[in-house]
């Protein structure tokens, strides 16, 4: 039976960027800088109006386990998509980065494969539009119990949360993986789905998880507060294990009474998509192969920063080698 370093649990989207001016947001109806949840009609006609495309597998935590997967972890992703070109593509795209895709396909799927289309701004600010379909629908029958049962480390996105048949998924799988000493973790994705679940984000934090990795709006709106130092103070007095993105103010890690805050160097972005992901990736690596919390942050702050430095949310550089670069291993 296969022992996994990490397994993420999330939607399953395939990515789709292209560099627009704000004009163009505008005349299309894209509200700059969020993430919108479309229907499949308009999904079809964002796509239609895009220039060029690049095209790659996406989703937040699974862009996290495939830099988790680039950095030798032996990692695996757990998601849900349909039998047709982008579900095809997608599940390849995984296993060519290295990274196990467990599901196949869904034949006679009851939606297609998920999708977002992602306009990069000359500012690289970036706007989502973001087709859920299939993955949106995972259960606990597609996760497995020898692949969540054998992580070392386990990460949930949350926004699987929407549907109750995602909760109960996480839920079974965080505490198989528990059960047999591994950690489980959530990332909580975005304030707006934090509000729709408040009590079942803070009921799994409480009772079923090792760590949280968020921003600051997120960290703020697990307690509904605007001051990020108590919803620090809270969120840690629940949970063995808080990380916290503040974008140019660096990094906070708070573990039982350690607090570490580590600064990062600002840098003017090419691309945002894939920081947050990316930064955990860099992060859960450090945890995976038993660094100190601070070596963890600063392996995430190098992650997030080349993943911004160009176009798409995964590391096109050699991780492993600008990590040796910047004395981390």
């Amino acid at each position: 039976m296969k022992t996994y370093q990490i397994v993420g649990i999330g939607n399953a989207v395939v990515d789709v960027i292209s560099q627009n001016d704000d004009s163009f947001l505008t005349k299309m109806g894209i509200e700059k800088g969020i993430m919108q949840l479309i229907e499949r009609d308009r999904g079809e006609v964002l796509y239609d109006a895009m220039d060029t495309r690049v095209q790659t597998p996406g989703g937040s935590v699974a862009n996290t386990i495939a830099g988790a997967g680039a950095l030798g972890l032996d990692a695996a992703f757990i998601g849900r998509v349909h039998d047709d070109a982008l579900g095809h593509f997608y599940a390849d795209a995984m296993n060519e980065d290295g990274v196990d895709f467990v599901n196949p396909p869904v034949a006679g799927g009851e939606l297609p494969t998920s999708r977002s289309m992602i306009f990069v701004s000359p500012d690289g600010e970036r706007s989502l539009n973001t087709y859920l379909g299939i993955s949106a629908e995972l259960s606990s029958a597609d996760v497995p119990n020898e692949v969540a049962g054998n992580a070392q480390i386990m990460f949930l996105e949350g926004y699987l949360f929407d549907k109750d048949k995602g909760k109960t998924a996480f839920l079974e799988a965080a505490r198989d993986c528990k059960k047999n000493g591994g950690k489980s973790g959530i990332a909580i994705s975005d304030p707006f789905c934090v509000e729709r679940h408040r009590a079942d984000f803070l009921k799994l934090i409480e009772h079923d998880l090792d760590f949280v990795i968020g921003n600051e709006d997120e960290i703020k709106s697990l307690f509904e507060t605007d001051d990020l130092e108590e919803g620090l103070a809270k969120t840690a007095a629940i949970c063995p294990l808080v990380v916290c993105t503040r974008s140019g103010d660096g990094v906070t890690v708070i573990s039982g009474e350690t607090r570490i805050d580590v600064p990062v160097t600002k840098l003017v972005p090419v691309d945002t998509t894939g920081a947050g992901d990316q930064f955990a990736a860099g992060f859960l690596f450090g945890l995976a192969t038993g660094r100190d919390l601070e070596i963890c942050a600063k392996m995430g702050n190098a992650c997030a920063a080349e993943v911004i430095s160009h176009i798409g949310p995964r590391p096109e550089a050699n991780m492993l080698e600008l990590l040796r670069e910047a004395g981390l291993l």
